[in-house]
């Protein structure tokens, strides 16, 4: 089935929100394999966050539509020479078939199209060792840069303390 691509609006805000919610958090996010529902709780984004996101300059969140139905997000970020890839989802019903690969290289060619990007870098859990071979598989390479995971996530979602994330990059 032939995938399509476009810009996100502020109206798709509320698709985008249960999109990525079901992709990273609760018993929804178990049907495919890039959840943390057994490191996280709570909700992983909100439809008032998502419309930010969209207004933001320099921001951007590119869709994924298979026969007009959103079946992929993806948060691309504008930093300096690079893009910073965020809150990539795909459907967990339809992971493992091929559209995040499809999707991720349309999202690396929108920046590199779009702001020139020389490279495409994003952060993962470290413990998440299957998503970063997968990313590992796509280019990506480990910086061995540690970050803290961000402080906004309170402690009562975490179920795994101490969670770190490392850089991942790719030249474009």
């Amino acid at each position: 089935m032939p995938l399509q691509f476009r810009l996100a609006q502020k109206n798709d805000a509320e698709a985008i929100t249960a999109l990525v919610n079901s992709a990273y958090r609760g018993d929804s996010s178990r049907a495919g394999w890039t959840t943390e529902a057994d490191l996280l709780t709570g909700v992983r984004v909100q439809a008032e966050d998502v419309r930010e996101i969209i207004e933001i300059e320099g921001s951007m969140i590119l869709l994924c539509l298979q026969q007009n139905e959103i079946v992929g997000s993806v948060n691309l970020l504008k930093t300096e020479d690079k893009a910073y890839l965020g809150m990539f989802a795909v459907n967990p019903l339809l992971q493992g078939a091929g559209i995040g690969k499809q999707f991720m290289q349309a999202a690396e060619a929108l920046v590199k199209s779009e702001w020139q990007a020389t490279a495409m870098w994003m952060t993962v859990i470290t413990t998440r060792h299957e998503l970063i071979a997968y990313y590992e598989r796509r280019g990506y390479q480990r910086t061995g840069r540690l970050v803290a995971f961000p402080a906004e996530v309170p402690d009562e979602c975490r179920l795994v303390k101490d969670i770190m994330m490392e850089e991942l990059e790719k030249p474009l």
